[in-house]
């Protein structure tokens, strides 16, 4: 008898695990390195004007944190990374970003994007 519960409780152990349905899907989490470097990306510094004036990647556009919700429509269809000084604005973009269905990617800060744009120049010669 305890050996008939014990290969039913078995069976109804394998049973069960067999049946699980909840699949969760892993996005891979994108190389930051490859989508700066990539020819189809638009690198977006989100600080206010003067400060990307003084300085900032190589073919960033600047649209302020404060215009990026209105900017929107130009945005989507496009793979688009975000940055700023430390990476605040930036998280604050990306969330509304996202939120409005644009492929966006957070590079932190303008000197982080430009690290990545100087290592892969150097390699490159």
């Amino acid at each position: 008898m305890k050996i008939q519960f014990f290969g039913l409780v078995l069976a109804m152990a394998f049973t069960l695990s067999a049946c699980k349905t909840s699949h969760t899907t892993v996005t891979p989490k994108a190389n930051i390195k490859e989508v700066v470097n990539s020819s189809d990306v638009t690198l977006v510094d989100v600080r206010i004007p003067e400060q990307y004036s003084a300085g900032t990647a190589k073919n960033a556009i600047n649209i302020p944190l404060a215009e990026i919700q209105n900017n929107i429509e130009t945005l989507k269809g496009k793979k688009v990374v975000v940055f700023c000084n430390k990476g605040v604005q930036a998280d604050q973009a990306m969330e509304i970003l996202k939120k409005n269905g644009v492929e966006a990617y957070d590079g932190t800060s303008w000197k982080n994007v430009k690290a990545i744009q100087d290592e892969t120049n150097k390699k490159a010669n």
